[in-house]
């Protein structure tokens, strides 16, 4: 590891249209969009260009696929605006660059997503050069949203298995992220991959319906309880060194050791929200950044609790992240919720 430096990112590169709109109507009915915009999206683009943002000092580098077309070159663009290397990306003819509607709800930030797979669907182990890699850290994202990379292997349950394997032999740390979907696929296509992965950060949803459980009750009101067995249980299904939930409420983590730590997000005054795209992805990217900084992991939750928060300053995903310094003063300057799970 001593000779490795950076984070790589490899899996979902998104063009979001992000269209805000009055309130989001029920099946049949209508709302009006009262703006629009374009901007990146994607578990990797979404973490390394929050960490370029971050200013992290560290080589950043971005491999997946994309289209030959007006959207991978607006990806192209805006990661070379931010010196993200994506000369491992591949361009494809067969398949355009995949985009997500987004319907952002003004006033809440809720908002909902309608996605065209396109170019993504087509990422696998060939477009990732393990030998090239230099990096101390390879992040792989969405899980349930890499077509090629959910399918099955007959060696090691699925083929994002197989490749975080290879990864970790090359001595490169290894970390998972999950996409929130309406399905029954979780418990087939996320613990295969668990087997090799150093560092899981996904959502209480995404963790809980890896192991068969929901993280809510019936009102919406968190099962503490539920999302604290889903952890152990994800602990058990792999040889991860931590695994680390983030929520509204807040974050839950738990280390290998069997050490947990919980601590509450921020409350935020009225009228800082101003989208919730790409939370996760802020909080996962503050996470990363302390894991390769050899912080402790429960100061890398803060510090991604922070990236949060400034994420939802904004409308898309990234345009909210600063300097590492000015997100941990904006920590400061707003009450800390209660820690969502008692530890």
């Amino acid at each position: 590891m001593d000779d490795r430096n950076g984070i790589a990112s490899g899996g979902n590169w998104i063009v979001d249209i992000v269209k805000n709109v009055d309130h989001l109507p029920g099946r049949g009915m209508l709302g009006s969009i009262t703006s629009q915009e374009s901007a990146t999206g994607g578990a990797a683009a979404n973490v390394l260009l929050d960490l370029a943002r971050m200013d992290v000092g560290f080589p950043l580098t971005g491999l997946g696929v994309i289209g030959r077309d007006d959207d991978g070159r607006f990806i192209l663009d805006t990661a070379g605006q931010h010196g993200v290397d994506l000369s491992l990306i591949t361009h494809t003819n067969a398949a355009g660059t995949s985009y997500t509607d987004v319907m952002n709800e003004e006033g809440t930030g809720e908002r909902q997503f309608f996605h065209s797979r396109g170019a993504n669907a087509l990422f696998g182990p060939e477009h990732v050069p393990v030998d090239r890699l230099r990096c101390r850290i390879f992040h792989l994202g969405y899980l349930l949203l890499l077509d090629r990379m959910d399918a099955p292997d007959t060696g090691f349950g699925t083929v994002a298995a197989r490749l975080l394997h290879d990864l970790r032999a090359a001595g490169i740390k290894t970390s998972v992220d999950v996409v929130s979907e309406d399905s029954d696929r979780f418990k087939s296509i996320v613990p295969p991959a668990l087997k090799h992965a150093d560092y899981l950060i996904l959502n209480e949803i995404e963790a809980t319906r890896t192991v068969g459980r929901s993280a809510r009750t019936d009102d919406g009101s968190l099962d503490p309880g539920a999302l604290a067995a889903s952890v152990d249980e994800l602990i058990e299904l792999g040889s991860m060194e931590l695994v680390s939930v983030h929520l509204p409420e807040g974050f839950y983590l738990r280390d290998r050791a069997g050490q947990t730590v919980s601590r509450g997000s921020l409350e935020l005054p009225d009228g800082f929200i101003q989208g919730s795209v790409g939370a996760g992805d802020a909080f996962c990217a503050g996470m990363l950044y302390g894991l390769h900084e050899g912080w402790e992991p429960p100061d890398a939750a803060w510090l991604g609790t922070c990236c949060a928060a400034a994420c939802l300053s904004r409308r898309n995903a990234i345009d909210g992240l600063t300097r590492i310094p000015d997100l941990l003063e904006l920590g400061g300057q707003f009450r800390e919720r209660r820690p969502p799970v008692p530890t």
